[in-house]
């Protein structure tokens, strides 16, 4: 089938080449990929924190929980303890600043290893392990620090984290 000469939305966004296609240019190859990073993350971090709540919120509808409640009868945690439904404006006002706050999170995260893998690849002149190791490590404990409530054995266990998941996503990329 013929679609008149015109591209697919699908086929638009294929198209892209980051490199050379970037949404904005910052001046710095450096700078770009973290910004380039950044949002690509936080818009990945509304939509799940939106859908989050409405799975909540669609779980507790169809069994017959009341949202009203003061927390009986449900142990699960909620992700948004502000969306109690007391009115639209403080529900949504919640959605905002929870939604808000996971973008934040999640474009840091994203921002900060790709800036950091960036940078210690040109400081070192190679990428490897070890660049992934580090850059995880940092990345684990900068979102260790953004979560409330923080402790040191936090920190270090999300450095750890961060550091193995990162390592181990570079050693397999020739795998798969």
């Amino acid at each position: 089938m013929s679609n008149g000469g015109r591209n697919s939305l699908l086929d638009d966004l294929r198209s892209i080449d980051l490199e050379k296609d970037a949404f904005f240019d910052l001046g710095h190859p450096l700078l770009n990929r973290f910004a380039h990073s950044f949002v690509k993350a936080a818009a990945i971090g509304a939509v799940q924190a939106v859908s989050r709540e409405a799975y909540f919120k669609a779980v507790e509808a169809g069994a017959g929980l009341d949202t009203n409640s003061d927390g009986v009868g449900g142990s699960k945690r909620r992700s948004f303890p502000n969306l109690r439904g007391e009115t639209n404006a403080m529900s949504l006002e919640a959605l905002v600043k929870n939604t808000g706050k996971e973008s934040l999170q999640w474009g840091l995260a994203a921002g900060i290893y790709s800036g950091l893998t960036y940078g210690l690849k040109e400081a070192r002149g190679a990428h490897d392990w070890k660049n992934s190791a580090v850059a995880g490590a940092l990345t684990g404990m900068a979102v260790a620090l953004t979560s409330e409530d923080v402790s040191h054995e936090q920190v270090v266990q999300f450095a750890i984290t961060g550091a193995a998941l990162s390592t181990a996503a570079n050693l397999l990329t020739g795998i798969f």
